[in-house]
């Protein structure tokens, strides 16, 4: 499934989600590797499956293997990552947080993308998953990384589109059933 085929899947209650995915993709402010991957990534975030196909299919044509997995990698190591550093947030016992996490992730070290790339396609499955101290920690190691507030609210706003779109899409499929 293309962008616009999906686009076209959008019920007109929610053309504003349509018209923000179509001006997502053509932003400007991060490189194509950066928007694509930041697509995929809040895609298999989400997980629902007709997103997650037509971001597929986009990717592909746009981004290397070793980077399409490395942004699937983003959205499974926060995946984890988020529910638990978000427990550790919210629990009043801090005694938790000076524990070690003892959760294997290697993947931050070598993700199989540039930095900046990886820590942008976080910090926007972490705004999905909602978990502050997660999106905090990542926009400071993009910040430290050069990455401007810009790019920052960029892979953001992507975030928030595919979520809400996976949302409304989801939603559908459940009153057609």
């Amino acid at each position: 499934m293309s962008l616009d085929a999906l686009r076209e899947t959008i019920p007109a209650y929610a053309k504003d989600l349509s018209l923000n995915l179509s001006s997502l993709s053509a932003e400007t402010t991060l490189n194509d590797q950066q928007k694509w991957g930041t697509f995929l990534a809040c895609a298999h975030a989400v997980g629902t499956p007709a997103v997650v196909r037509a971001f597929e299919a986009e990717a592909e044509a746009r981004l290397e293997p070793a980077v399409r997995d490395a942004a699937r990698s983003a959205a499974a190591i926060m995946g984890m990552n988020n529910v638990y550093y978000r427990a550790l947030h919210l629990m009043a016992n801090r005694e938790y947080a000076t524990l070690p996490a003892r959760l294997r992730m290697n993947v931050l070290g070598n993700p199989g993308a540039p930095k900046v790339d990886f820590e942008l396609w976080c910090t926007a499955v972490s705004a999905i998953n909602g978990c502050g101290a997660c999106v905090d920690a990542h926009e400071k190691t993009l910040r430290d990384h050069g990455a401007t507030n810009t790019q920052v609210q960029a892979a953001l706003r992507i975030g928030a589109v595919v979520n809400a779109v996976s949302r409304v899409l989801a939603a559908e499929a459940a009153r057609a059933a």
